[in-house]
């Protein structure tokens, strides 16, 4: 379905981000063109790749200015432009202008000014299920604990709302632990994959917080983008909210073996880390069932075969030889 579909002009929020970065490679051949909207707090202009058919706007997404520029040009918007988990709790007001005022901002202003929207996709977060003590999580549960969640999860709300009132094609997607090339350490969005390849990479112990036996629902970049799209572009997603991940639990425990086991170090050293504010979440996995049954979206990678990818990456990136995709 995918590979057939033409977007005509699209709108990617967080553009210069990893997973918008991906996205834009990936649709930028499908599409008439792409504009990329991202104020580079955290992402690198590096990351959007050159091309007659993108335009990469530095610029707050949700200022009115560039919304009333670029709105009536577009047919498909992807939102994924936020404020990090971590930021969120240092910045509760700013997580709450990006995360939450910005999504309002951005629906209120596609509503007027994007006549011709097919279809508008929301990229929320798996964090809005806190210490689940249902897993794998479905849809229905949430435990808000962070800012970053609350913003995220109200935003989730404003969608939903704009969808039933207005008759906006929207779509809600939540990410769980999204990994793999394109990810870099340098960003403070990345997640603990990118930190310990970082680590590798400088011959520094794993930094492992705890009794690192607390888990995580790691997801392909690829199958992240797959799910993404194919939300993006079937009539039967139109107001619907789905999961994207695995449904598997990996400790950070394991994480680090596989890791070093791809590196070819499978003995690589951990040390112990202090935990931060924000490492409270023991156990996270999600129910996928909906997107799988739905959209027939299925997993291709195993946690091995996407950290080998990833390394395979990072040492093209490391001798000059990345190859874009």
């Amino acid at each position: 379905m995918i590979a057939n579909m033409e977007f005509g002009n699209v709108l990617i929020t967080g553009g210069a981000g990893f997973v918008g970065s991906q996205l834009a490679k990936r649709i930028g051949p499908l599409a008439s063109h792409v504009y990329v909207v991202d104020d580079l707090s955290a992402g690198s202009p590096n990351a959007v790749i050159s091309s007659d058919k993108i335009t990469f706007i530095k610029d707050s997404y949700y200022r009115e200015e560039v919304l009333e520029d670029v709105l009536p040009r577009v047919q498909w918007i992807f939102h994924l432009a936020c404020r990090s988990l971590s930021l969120s709790v240092t910045d509760s007001l700013e997580d709450f202008r990006t995360n939450l005022y910005g999504a309002f901002a951005l629906l209120e202003k596609a509503r007027a000014r994007c006549p011709l929207l097919q279809r508008i996709v929301y990229t929320s977060t798996a964090s809005v299920y806190g210490n689940a003590d249902v897993r794998p999580t479905p849809e229905a549960f949430y435990q808000i604990t962070t800012p970053y969640s609350a913003s995220k999860f109200s935003a989730e709300h404003y969608f939903d709302v704009y969808a039933r009132m207005h008759g906006m094609p929207t779509t809600i997607v939540r990410l769980s632990n999204v990994y793999g090339p394109g990810q870099v350490a340098s960003n403070p969005y990345c997640g603990v994959v990118a930190k310990f390849f970082e680590c590798l990479e400088k011959g520094d112990p794993f930094p492992v917080i705890g009794d690192g036996l607390q888990t995580r629902d790691f997801t392909y970049v690829d199958d992240a983008l797959d799910a993404i799209l194919l939300a993006a572009v079937s009539p039967n997603s139109v107001g619907k909210l789905y999961n994207i991940g695995t449904g598997i639990e990996t400790t950070i425990l394991r994480l680090a073996a596989t890791i070093g086991s791809v590196a070819g170090r499978p003995d690589y050293p951990i040390v112990c880390a202090p935990k931060r504010s924000i490492d409270h979440i023991q156990g996270r996995s999600v129910d996928s069932n909906r997107i799988r049954q739905e959209l027939n979206w299925f997993p291709t990678r195993t946690l091995h075969q996407g950290l080998a990818e990833t390394h395979s990456w990072l040492k093209q990136r490391s001798s000059g030889e990345e190859r874009t995709p």
